[in-house]
């Protein structure tokens, strides 16, 4: 049996996307899906409507909580509101669109074996 870690990333992505599919009833649409997924995780407050300025925050934190696997940025602190923040640890490499997109999609892969 092949092991899905020796697969290209848009497989191991796509093997993610069913495996969140089975889990949540519903395939995330995109990357951005996952990365808001992520950030309800961590935030902790559980599912509820959030409004489209939360919704902006809760990918970002999704963004920072991901790329902090590989130290681009450094949990900080937690507000008195509950949500996570986070700085900048060192420069993201350089990189269009497509590259950008692999990066966050190994460190969204990489985020979900470690839970």
């Amino acid at each position: 049996m092949i092991d899905i870690e020796d697969q290209p990333l848009e497989a191991q992505w796509e093997h993610l996307l069913d495996s969140l599919e089975s889990l949540l009833g519903k395939r995330p649409t995109d990357l951005n899906g996952v990365l808001f997924l992520i950030g309800v995780q961590e935030l902790g407050q559980g599912a509820k409507r959030f409004t489209k300025e939360q919704k902006q925050d809760l990918m970002h934190i999704g963004i920072c909580k991901v790329l902090s696997l590989s130290s681009y940025y450094i949990y900080e602190h937690t507000d008195k509101d509950g949500w996570p923040h986070y700085i900048l640890n060192r420069a993201l490499p350089q990189g269009g669109v497509e590259k950008q997109e692999a990066l966050l999609k190994m460190h969204v892969i990489e985020y979900f074996k470690r839970q």
